[in-house]
């Protein structure tokens, strides 16, 4: 089955890929779809559900999409739904050592970090139907970046499965218990 991937970010098509191999992964511009989705939605769940709907309907193909960030305790669960723009004001929306920067400014002083990612998935069919899934997998927020892998938060992120940060795991041990690859598990058990 061909499915389009709706994201533009690279990093995640790879991770989609990776989890979802066996599948044919193609990404939005091999589809033809070179169009911005506006994500509106107040949930993780909502935005990847608009983003599936849309790209499917424009490709006439099935369509994967997900909507993942960071929650960190002593935030009231922020940055959440607005993690790639968290520190917007202050840097480019994706810019992503602007909104590590703005975390942990933001977690001076503070004793409590923990935090989790949190990712729901969504795959839209042409015929209407959709398919969801949930992830989440729990740490904590680092004084400091660690690592050289991964993208976004994965530096900052310690995780419980692991002991180290995301962007010090390898790719398979990420792709094992982060959010994303637990939400498209369980998806792929659905399929």
């Amino acid at each position: 089955m061909k499915i389009v991937a709706a994201t533009g970010n690279a990093h995640k098509l790879k991770e989609i890929r990776e989890i979802l191999a066996g599948f044919e992964i193609v990404s939005e511009a091999e589809a033809g779809f070179c169009g911005e989705i506006e994500e509106t939605g107040e949930t993780f769940a909502e935005n990847a559900r608009i983003k599936a709907e849309t790209v499917c309907r424009a490709t006439g193909l099935p369509a994967l999409a997900d909507d993942s960030g960071l929650c960190v305790d002593a935030l009231g669960g922020a940055p959440g739904v607005y993690s790639a723009r968290f520190a917007e004001k202050f840097a480019p929306r994706g810019y992503t050592a602007g909104n590590r920067a703005y975390l942990l400014e933001r977690l001076a002083g503070e004793k409590n970090r923990r935090a989790h990612f949190s990712c729901a998935v969504a795959l839209a069919f042409p015929d209407g139907t959709l398919l969801t899934a949930e992830g989440r997998t729990d740490g904590s927020i680092l004084t400091e970046s660690r690592g050289e892998n991964g993208f976004g938060y994965d530096p900052l992120f310690l995780s419980d499965d692991l002991g180290v940060s995301f962007a010090e795991a390898s790719e398979p041990e990420k792709n094992g218990c982060s959010h994303r690859g637990r939400a498209l598990a369980a998806l792929k058990e659905k399929l």
